[in-house]
């Protein structure tokens, strides 16, 4: 809702209430209402213009007042506060509100609180009330606030309050107003008599400020008609006014005239008389207001106030006759104090006012005084430290008197004291924010009556938190602008940015500079009072203080020691630095320490009884560094890295607490304070946060932070890093004077020049122990210390590493002189300790590695850093006239490694120093030992382990002479320095390379094989290809030349030595380097090369090994393998296949043009001859392979050399030949355990032929290719020999598995075959006859190769296999090649191929596996493929040629045809029964394959009539056998001899004996049955062509079918008489049926069984004699029963009629006829049908 329609709602509630009691005011209520119900807009704006309906509106209201009903005026009242709110009350009626309202205060609570509501509302909503309306206004509110009822006089005190502010507010506004109504000032009269025209706000502020003064002082107010105000409140509402006014009173002079004229004497005259907790307690904040807000408008009355707080502060009525004051009263004045020091800029104002004046009252001074002697007062009360002392020490029994006279002492005596009552006061008592403070400071305890009560210690605690406020400030002024002037300050271009910035000059700062005034105030202030404050602060930092206490003292010294710093003040800054390093590493600890490694540390006899009276029987913690000590300790890193760039002289203090903290941090045994914090001290249990000073103090991190400042010093000046580093060497050399072994005297460096001039800061003393400078406060033992490095030279290193740059390119006053000068008078310190000498040797050789690696300016710097640092390396290494100890020698190794990392990384940058550098690599080589001689007793020697040597226990370390070992690692650390020098050879001058060349060859000839080989095998290299590149240089060529003759001379020198490594390096080298540069020597240095290095190197290194093999012939395989005799092998190996590269590389181009040549190959042939023959055979290899690729060579040379290549590979042919036939002659001799052959070397190796046969291939393409013809048949013939005897060569140690692939050699001699050219006469005969041959190896020749039990090899077969199944095919290509040529007929080639198929036919499944790991064709199916290829290819050609092929070679080739087939038909398949049945029809299907091809390919040629009898027949035995179903033997077999025995039917009946067993059926029936149908198929008449070979193979084949066929019938009959009614076996009765049927159909040649029953069946086998009409009628039907087609049914009949009249059931069967229709067959039916058959054919039966 609005407020008009509250005002309705009020008038109508005022209406309703006074409709019987009061009508006129409902009459005038309701009349209100009307009018505004009317226009409510017109009505209010009436009543603000003081309209003609304004009385109206505000009739009911004022009538309502003045009633004494309460609940009618209440609405009244609201009524009114609704028009207030509507500003819709006029002007002119205010007056009369604040009457009515004034009138009706006497009501009840409610309506005053009303009252005080609307009277609020009028004077705010109202501005233009002033002066005494104004006034009448507050008056009702003070009286109001007078009132016994606590919620009345608490609003109108509140009221008040806004109400004063309002006043005050409006005056604000008026002075904002840009045209201020001036018509409304008047003049006022001020205090001090003047006046002052002030506007009407301005008037009412005035006078009301000036009331509230007045009255609170007790006078009679001037604005306010009140005669009395409870000072309290005065003083509450004066407090509120300063304090949100302060800046509107110091624009206006009348209201600073009023706080000086009448509160200020107030104040005063209340603060001065009986201290009374409310008015004091307010005085003093209102006096707090005027030091903070007027301190400059009220100085003097400032000044008095601070006077007055700092007595109070120091209690001085205590010490005078005057009643003391209470304790709350300081508590009072400190809790204001503390708020003054908190405010930097006032601080600093009160001593630019009061201390900096001569006349002044050194107002803070006098503050810093009374608060030093305030924290002093009860020191037993603040307790001591159980942790600023440090962990596991006693400390110093004193008295407790002592303590008194602690405040006025600086840090060191602070630090004795206090440190003194440890061991009386314990730490009982202390400070803490939760135990010392109040939870409501007391100045602002308003509500109180009386003082609260307050912790004795809470006074202790402002007087810290003053110390701490002035301290923040300082730094917190001071700080900024520090960075702005020195850091932040603008620079030129080019200019670098200062990280390390000195001190401020104030002196050079502009005068006039408001901020440059301020920090001059500061530095007086801090130049004055630090003795005090740092006396306060030691004090404070000793005392038992929780961590948020310790933690704002210890960065209050912080801030001390960085503001001396920032402002150049040296002495307190020190005095800051030194005592808290008195704090960061107390010096018992680091005593104690000392003291801990000699012995334990003895506890007095009163500490001791005074731990047993206190308790304490808990064993002591080990010797360290608390938390506290830690805390501190981060500071003064802090501070020293803050303020690296200005402590010159004072760093030397630092370093020594830095190092004495490194000591004990890194101290075995320490105690660490990561676990040791006092659960007292905590602050909060939880998971707070700790402050950023207590937190990351384990030893790590400090030693990190240690390490960050000494990292700092790269970002120092260069005048400051000298004191910085000067500093570090002052303390290294009195720590090294401390620790060494002798009496020693440290040289006073106070100036740094005097490191410079003198190198040896160290020099003896006998007097010097009784003087000694004990650094740091550590106290050494008596004897050595046990500390293994030296702090200040350790961390020289470091900031040298760091300072690169400044030992390059500043002068070496700066920093190289001191640096260098301070480490090497250590290391030739003989009586330092060694870890010393040596940690000092390992600085500076970083140092001089770092330094050339990091100088990249050329010209003249660059000489003169690479001088200065190799003659400073150049002291370390050569040692000096002194005897060697082993310390000298492990420094002279350092320093040689310094020289090795020195060339690693710069050596290509050296421009001088070259002679420098060989005579410290020289300085280490001894005279190389007397030759040894190559005779047979050296060879024990060198074959044989050192003998054992008595072990004699070494003296310590460093005092005893140095060992051989010694000697040989700075001989090998030397060598690797040369190895670098030759990588940079390069540069070096004519005198410098024959300097090189002379050293490499004194290293090569040192005992360290290593290096000796390093020295021969790559350096004289690399030095050989400088020398070369220089020599293109033609006015210098002759000087280089001579260089590098004497290079190789050096190398041939050690292609000798007897050590294997160092000659074959040297090998290596030598033919290298011809082989580089060979292109570019003239013929006659190669012919010197050839005649003087090559072969006279051959001539040695044979001479060598023979003469080993004379002394040793019996030696074991596993000696001969290993020991100089192998070492010589492979000495020989490596000079073969390096001069088979020359050859390769230069036979063509530069050797083969010589005039010696041909000497020189015959030479070098024979020199592979024996190393082949007679030599190792780890030999030969490597020697055939060298001359194949002089071989390979040749075939570039020019043609005018032709005829020199002809020698070329005849003699390498020759050669070939003498080697085959050694081979062959070892191949076919006995085995080698049998003395039939003895052999002075071991066979062959497989390595060796492959490498023979490559040399054969090799010369035969270079043959061809010369002479453009394959080799004569006789060659041919004799390569083929070799080749077979190398193919089966049994005796070779290193044979290849052969199954699955084709082993080296077999490959090579198989490409060698293809090679030839087979179109020449003989030549596929030949390579076809041998081809066939290496088909039966699996076979014929496969062999097991006995395990090797020393070299521990198994045993393995030598198979052939895979040969076989590449050369199978191979014959059947090449027989298809040259199938039309008579020559592979005539000359029994094709019986070989065949005969070669026939083994693994024949042997079927007993084959070998054809493969290992593969799924290769079984080898009896590749020979069948293959055979049946050649055979169905063969016939043809065979008829072809006719009479040039001969008899004998026919009946060969149909031999070896027919006997395959025999093999394969008849072969032994009894495996097959295990595999699956689709595999066993897979296999018999394949076999089809053969009874196909004889169908195809035999049957119609094999009847030729140059086919001899025996063979014709053959055929039919073979497929007779074949067709066999049971495994029985027939009662009459067929003789296999091939005469004609035919055997004779008995056509009487007289059968055999039947039998009842079923027989063994065969395992491939089906395969026998197409045996069958093939013989009854060769006896038919069913195929007419070629008809007379027909006829003639029926002939000899006809009787072995009726054999077969009669064993069947008969069989049958006889068995099924006895067998009665059992039944026959399925396949017996499918034999019969099959047999009956088969010879129903069968219709014969005529005449062929006459033929076949005759003595000559060839000649009758087409044509017969004619029928002899003489003969009787049994005999001649006999005869033309023979020349019949069913002649065989007629031999038959007897057995047929046997069959036919069987009474019993005879085996039938259903089968399928032409006709596609089902039949059953019955063996009696189909005897029937055969005999009508022979009725038919005698004309008996139609």
């Amino acid at each position: 809702m609005s407020s008009l329609a509250f005002l309705v709602t009020e008038l109508q509630s005022l209406a309703s209430e006074t409709r019987r009691k009061h009508p006129d005011i409902r009459e005038a209520a309701e009349k209100s209402l009307a009018i505004l119900r009317a226009s409510p807009e017109q009505a209010t704006a009436n009543l603000a213009s003081d309209g003609p309906q304004s009385d109206d509106l505000l009739r009911p209201v004022f009538m309502g007042c003045a009633t004494k009903n309460a609940k009618v005026v209440a609405i009244s009242l609201g009524s009114l506060q609704r028009l207030i709110a509507l500003k819709a009350v006029p002007h002119s009626a205010v007056e009369l509100i604040i009457n009515t309202m004034s009138d009706a205060m006497s009501q009840g609570v409610d309506i005053q609180l009303r009252i005080l509501q609307t009277l609020l509302s009028l004077v705010t909503n109202f501005p233009a009330i002033h002066g005494g309306l104004l006034g009448e206004a507050l008056l009702l509110c003070f009286k109001l606030q007078e009132s016994k009822i606590a919620v009345v006089s608490s609003t109108a005190a509140a009221t008040l309050r806004q109400l004063v502010m309002f006043v005050f507010d409006k005056m604000v506004d008026e002075d904002r107003r840009d045209d201020p109504d001036t018509t409304q000032w008047i003049d006022m009269k001020l205090p001090n008599g003047t006046s002052k025209n002030l506007g009407p706000s301005a008037r009412d502020a005035f006078s009301v400020f000036e009331d509230l003064c007045l009255l609170a002082n007790s006078e009679k107010p001037n604005f306010l008609k009140l005669e009395f105000l409870h000072k309290t409140f005065a003083l509450e509402l004066i407090e509120s006014v300063l304090t949100n006014y302060h800046d509107l009173f110091r624009k206006h002079t009348e209201l600073v005239l009023l706080l000086q004229l009448h509160l200020c004497p107030l104040l005063l005259k209340a603060l001065s008389d009986r201290a009374l907790f409310p008015l004091t307690l307010r005085c003093t904040r209102v006096v707090f207001l005027l030091l903070k807000q007027f301190s400059r408008e009220l100085e003097t009355e400032s000044e008095i106030f601070l006077m007055l707080l700092i007595k109070i502060v120091g209690d001085e009525h205590a010490e005078s006759s005057e009643p003391a004051r209470p304790q709350w009263m300081r508590v009072l004045a400190m809790e204001i104090m503390r708020g003054l020091c908190s405010d930097a800029e006032l601080m600093r104002n009160v001593w630019a006012r009061y201390d900096a004046r001569e006349s002044g009252s050194n107002v803070f001074t006098a503050l810093i005084t009374a608060l030093k002697r305030l924290l002093t007062e009860k020191p037993a009360l603040l307790g001591v430290s159980n942790q600023i002392f440090g962990v596991g020490v006693q400390p110093e029994n004193s008295g407790f008197d002592s303590v008194a006279g602690m405040a006025g002492m600086v840090a060191n005596a602070a630090s004795a004291t206090v440190s003194g009552v440890v061991g009386m006061m314990g730490s009982s008592g202390g400070l803490s924010l939760q135990g010392s403070a109040m939870k409501l400071q007391c100045i602002d305890q308003l509500d109180k009556a009386d003082a609260p009560p307050i912790p004795d210690s809470y006074i202790y605690l402002l007087a810290v938190q003053c110390f701490v406020s002035l301290c923040e400030g300082f730094a917190s002024f001071t700080g900024p602008l520090y960075s702005t002037i020195v850091i932040q300050r603008p620079r030129a271009a080019g200019e670098a940015v200062i990280r390390a910035p000195p001190a401020l000059d104030l002196a050079s700062l502009p005068s006039d500079d408001p901020s440059t005034e301020q920090l001059r105030v500061v530095s007086a202030i801090i130049e004055s009072g630090w003795p005090a404050l740092l006396a306060a602060l030691s004090f404070i930092i000793a005392t038992n203080l929780s961590d948020d206490l310790f933690v704002e003292v210890l960065a209050s010294y912080q801030a001390m020691t960085n503001v001396s710093g920032m402002l150049g003040l040296v002495t307190p800054r020190d005095a800051f630095f030194t005592s808290l390093a008195k704090f960061a590493v107390p010096t018992r600890v680091v005593s104690n320490l000392d003291h801990s490694y000699g012995a334990e540390v003895q506890t007095p006899r009163t500490a001791a009884s005074l731990s047993e009276n206190l308790g304490l029987t808990s064993p002591a913690p080990p010797t360290g560094l608390s938390e506290r000590n830690l805390a501190c300790l981060k500071v003064l890193v802090a501070s020293a890295l803050f303020l690296a760039g200005s402590l010159g002289e004072s760093w030397f203090g630092i370093l020594e607490a830095l190092q004495n903290a490194d000591y004990v941090l890194t101290s075995k045994g320490a105690s660490s304070p990561a676990t040791k914090r006092p659960a007292g001290n905590r602050t909060v249990s939880g998971a707070v946060s700790r402050h950023a000073l207590l937190s990351d103090l384990d030893p790590e991190a400090l030693q990190s932070a240690i390490q960050r400042l000494f990292d700092a010093s790269k970002n120092l000046e260069d005048e400051a890093f000298t004191h910085f580093v000067g500093a570090l060497c002052r303390l290294s050399a009195e720590m090294v004077g401390m620790q060494t072994e002798e009496d020693v005297m440290i040289v006073d460096s106070e100036s740094i020049s005097s490191l410079v001039e003198e190198p040896p800061l160290l020099s003896p003393r006998q007097d010097a122990v009784a003087h000694r400078r004990r650094v740091s406060g550590i106290h050494l033992p008596p004897t050595r210390t046990l500390r293994s490095g030296d702090f200040g030279i350790n961390k020289l290193g470091g900031v040298a590493l760091l300072n690169i740059y400044r030992l390059i390119y500043r002068s070496p006053d700066v920093a190289w002189n001191i640096i260098t000068n301070h480490l090497l008078s250590i290391i030739r310190l003989s009586f330092a300790p060694q870890s010393i000498r040596v940690q000092a040797a390992r600085v500076l050789d970083e140092i001089l590695v770092i330094v050339p690696r990091n100088l990249t300016t050329a010209g003249e710097l660059q000489a003169q850093v690479q001088r200065r640092v190799l003659d400073v390396l150049a002291q370390q290494v050569v040692p000096d006239s002194g005897g060697s100890t082993t310390t000298s020698v492990e420094l002279r190794r350092m320093g040689l490694e310094t020289l090795h990392q020195i060339l690693q990384a710069s050596g290509h940058t050296l421009i001088i120093g070259w002679e420098t550098i060989f005579e410290m690599l020289a300085s280490v080589c001894k005279p190389p030992p007397p030759a040894r001689t190559a005779s047979l007793e050296s060879l024990p020697v060198m074959s044989s382990p050192p003998s054992p040597v008595r072990t004699i226990k070494p003296l310590a370390l460093g005092l005893g002479n140095p060992s051989e070992k010694s000697y040989t690692a700075l001989v090998k650390i030397a060598f690797q320095s040369l190895t670098l020098v030759c990588d940079s050879v390069s540069s070096l001058s004519p005198a410098h390379l024959r300097l090189c060349i002379s050293t490499l060859g004194q290293f090569g000839r040192q005992a360290d094989t290593n290096i000796a080989l390093t020295a021969a095998a790559s350096l004289l290299w690399s030095v050989s290809d400088v020398i070369q590149s220089k020599r293109k240089d033609v006015e210098v060529e002759p000087e280089y030349n001579s260089l590098w003759m004497f290079l190789l001379l050096e190398v041939l020198g050690l292609c000798t030595d007897t050590r294997p490594e160092v000659r074959d390096g040297a090998i290596q080298t030598l033919f290298r380097t011809m082989q580089l540069y060979g292109a570019t020597l003239s013929q006659e240095t190669w012919d010197e090369c050839l005649w003087k290095v090559t072969f006279p190197l051959l001539d040695s290194l044979t001479l060598e090994i023979r003469r080993f093999a004379v002394t040793s012939p019996s030696s074991s395989s596993a000696e001969a393998s290993t020991g100089p005799v192998q070492a010589w092998d492979e000495s020989k190996t490596l000079a073969l296949q390096s001069i088979g590269s020359i050859f390769h590389d230069f036979l063509s181009s530069k050797i083969i043009l010589l005039d010696s040549f041909t000497k020189a190959w015959d030479v070098f042939v024979n020199h592979i001859q024996d190393a082949v023959l007679l030599d190792n055979r780890s030999i030969s290899p490597p020697a055939l392979r060298c001359l194949e690729k002089a071989v390979k060579a040749s075939s570039s040379a020019p043609t005018e050399v032709k005829s020199k290549i002809s020698e070329i590979w005849e003699r390498v042919w020759a050669m070939c030949d003498t080697v085959g036939d050694a081979i062959l002659r070892r191949g076919n001799a006995n085995v080698p355990d049998t003395p039939s052959f003895e052999s002075p070397h071991k066979p062959f190796t497989q390595e060796s032929l492959v490498a023979f046969l490559e040399v054969m291939r090799c010369t035969r393409s270079t043959s061809r290719a010369l002479d453009g013809v394959e080799w004569p048949l006789e060659r041919l013939t004799r390569l083929m020999a070799i080749l077979k005897g190398i193919l089966t060569y049994p005796n070779s140690p290193d044979y290849r598995p052969d199954v699955d692939q084709l082993p080296p050699v077999q490959s090579i001699v198989l490409d060698t075959i293809v090679d030839i050219d087979l179109s020449a006469p003989g030549c596929p005969s030949l390579v076809m006859k041998d081809l066939s041959e290496y088909t039966t190896l699996p076979f014929l020749a496969a062999f097991d190769v006995p395990a090797n039990p020393k070299s521990q090899t198994p045993q393995k077969r030598i198979t052939y296999i895979a040969i076989a199944k590449k050369t199978m095919p191979m014959l059947v290509e090449l027989f298809l090649r040259f199938k039309d040529r008579e020559e592979i007929y005539k000359d029994g080639t094709i019986e070989s191929a065949l005969s070669a198929y026939s083994i693994p036919v024949k042997l079927k499944y007993d084959c070998p596996p054809a493969s290992k790991f593969g799924h290769d064709l079984p080898l009896w199916k590749t020979a069948t493929s293959n055979f049946l290829k050649i055979v169905k290819e063969c016939t043809v050609p065979i008829q072809t040629l006719g009479d040039a092929i001969s008899d004998e070679h026919i009946e060969g080739i149909w031999r070896q045809i027919l006997d395959v087939f025999r093999g394969g038909i008849l072969a032994d398949c009894s495996t097959a029964e295990a595999f699956s049945l689709e595999v066993q029809e897979a296999e018999e299907n394949f076999d089809l394959a053969l009874i196909g091809a004889l169908e195809i390919d035999v049957v119609p040629h094999l009847g030729d009539k140059r086919v001899p009898d025996s063979l014709v027949g053959m055929l039919a035995k073979v497929l007779h056998q074949g067709s066999r179903l049971y495994e029985v033997q027939p009662q009459s077999p067929v003789s296999s001899s091939g005469s004609r025995e035919f055997e004779k039917i008995d056509l009487d009946g007289n059968y055999e004996n039947g039998s009842t067993q079923p027989g063994t059926v065969v395992p491939r029936e089906r395969f026998s049955y197409w045996c069958f149908d093939l013989l009854f198929l060769i006896c038919s008449n069913t195929t007419k062509d070629q008809e007379s070979s027909r006829r003639r193979l029926a002939a000899f084949s006809l009787p072995s079918l009726l054999s077969r066929c009669r064993s069947v019938l008969v069989g049958y009959v006889a068995d099924e008489a006895l067998r009665g009614n059992l039944p026959f076996p399925r396949a017996r009765e499918d034999e019969l049926l099959y047999v009956l049927r088969k010879l129903l159909e069968l219709r014969l040649w005529p005449g062929s069984l006459w033929a076949a029953l005759s003595e000559q069946p060839t000649e009758y086998a087409i044509e017969q004699p004619a029928i002899d009409t003489s003969l009787g009628p049994s005999l001649l039907i006999a005869d033309a029963v023979k020349r019949s087609p069913v002649a065989h049914l007629f031999h038959f009949y007897p057995v047929l009629c046997e069959i036919a009249s069987i009474p019993r059931q005879t085996p039938s069967s259903w089968v399928v006829d032409k006709g596609s229709s089902v039949a059953e067959l019955d063996a009696r039916v189909l005897a029937r049908e055969c005999l009508k058959e022979v009725g038919r054919e005698m004309g008996v039966l139609q």
